[in-house]
């Protein structure tokens, strides 16, 4: 083979083997672009979770109503004197 042939099949094979390595970076490229769009959206659902426990805690802190109604339905509280009637679920 002469040199200049020798050369010319070098350069076809890094070619061919860039090209190859390329397809698959690209294609990681492409997986991890479709992550960071999933991440995204679940940081947007979390940021507007997060807002509206910051305004129910403030609401819990300054609204005694608002913090009554809490440990009467979530927590079962009852005032002094009251009695609780517990019934069965309806159904025929």
């Amino acid at each position: 083979m002469s040199p200049r042939t020798l050369g010319i099949t070098a350069l076809v094979l890094a070619a061919l083997a860039s090209v190859g390595y390329g397809s698959q970076s690209l294609t990681r490229v492409w997986q991890i672009k479709g992550e960071v769009e999933s991440l995204e959206r679940q940081i947007v659902g979390l940021r507007t979770e997060n807002a509206q426990l910051h305004v129910e805690v403030t609401k819990l802190r300054h609204d005694p109503d608002a913090l009554e109604e809490v440990a009467r339905e979530r927590l079962g509280f009852v005032k002094q004197g009251e009695r609780i009637l517990k019934l069965p679920p309806g159904g025929k």
